[in-house]
């Protein structure tokens, strides 16, 4: 059972490592991220509708949905539209870090050393990651560097939730987690289409059509894979095997030709990885 599970979790990882894929490919028919995004999701939220029907009443018994819906889709307009495959996957995975806060906002969790110090290391990670060679001050490089920072604050604030909202169905949380991918990326593609910022659109077409909907099935099995493997294992492990998702993405990306390593990413990825494979042991030995 519990190897199961693990391989449900690795599942996960995968499909996330290597997602920046379809999206790249479709961004070349013409696609935005964020359409993307609208598409896949959506698909998967009317699946998994005709599938639990009833699944939204949660929602009026359990308020807190609506703000796991916020993180969800917050996490996916981050990720999925932030382009720079290894830096995006490098500061998402400062999950731990802002977890450190969040938990300690909304569950009352009091920091204890090692977790201070584990916020301090993650965060000296992103300070070598951001500082390129024409930055005076280690600060978000651009658009991309932004919303991977928010797309992993976005993260933890899900994660966090979903801790607190163990006890609801877990056609609940994958409702308001596909539903808040669909709906947050739909209102940055509006509010983003006036400005030219996020272009309309094409038309209709065989190809991309089929690609969103393969890539929405995958999703989908993704978050099935998540649901079984983290109801079934420690949360430490789970956080552990998570990792695995930096390893599918930064091996593909480079691969592929889509990102190269350079020195100080490596440096500062390390520092974040040990940060959150700190964090993982930590919570092992309680």
């Amino acid at each position: 059972m519990k190897q199961l599970a693990a391989w449900a979790l690795v599942l996960n990882a995968f499909v996330w490592g290597v997602s920046w894929y379809p999206f790249r490919l479709l961004e070349a028919d013409g696609l935005h991220p964020l359409w993307s995004t609208f598409l896949i999701y959506v698909l998967a939220f009317a699946g998994l509708l005709a599938w639990r029907p009833g699944a939204w009443r949660h929602f009026l018994r359990h308020p807190l949905l609506c703000l796991l819906l916020l993180a969800s889709g917050l996490t996916n307009v981050g990720f999925n539209w932030a382009g720079d495959v290894v830096r995006v996957v490098l500061l998402f995975y400062l999950m731990p870090a802002w977890s450190v806060l969040l938990a300690w906002l909304l569950l009352g969790e009091r920091p204890g050393l090692s977790a201070l110090l584990r916020l301090l290391l993650a965060l000296a990670g992103v300070v070598i990651v951001l500082k390129t060679p024409g930055s005076a001050w280690p600060v978000p490089g651009g658009l991309a560097d932004g919303l991977a920072l928010l797309g992993g604050f976005s993260f933890a604030l899900t994660n966090v939730l979903l801790l607190k909202l163990k006890d609801t169905p877990d056609e609940a949380r994958m409702t308001a987690m596909f539903g808040g991918g669909a709906l947050l990326a739909l209102a940055t593609a509006l509010l983003g289409g006036p400005s030219g910022l996020v272009p309309s659109p094409p038309a209709f077409a065989t190809g991309w059509l089929l690609l969103v909907l393969l890539t929405s099935l995958a999703f989908l099995a993704a978050n099935l894979g998540l649901q079984y493997g983290a109801a079934r294992l420690p949360a430490a492990t789970t956080a552990l095997v998570m990792l695995t998702e930096v390893v599918f993405a930064s091996v593909s990306s480079v691969l592929l030709g889509a990102a190269e390593l350079e020195t100080r990413t490596l440096l500062g990825g390390s520092l974040i990885l040990l940060a959150a494979l700190w964090a993982s042991w930590g919570e092992r030995g309680h």
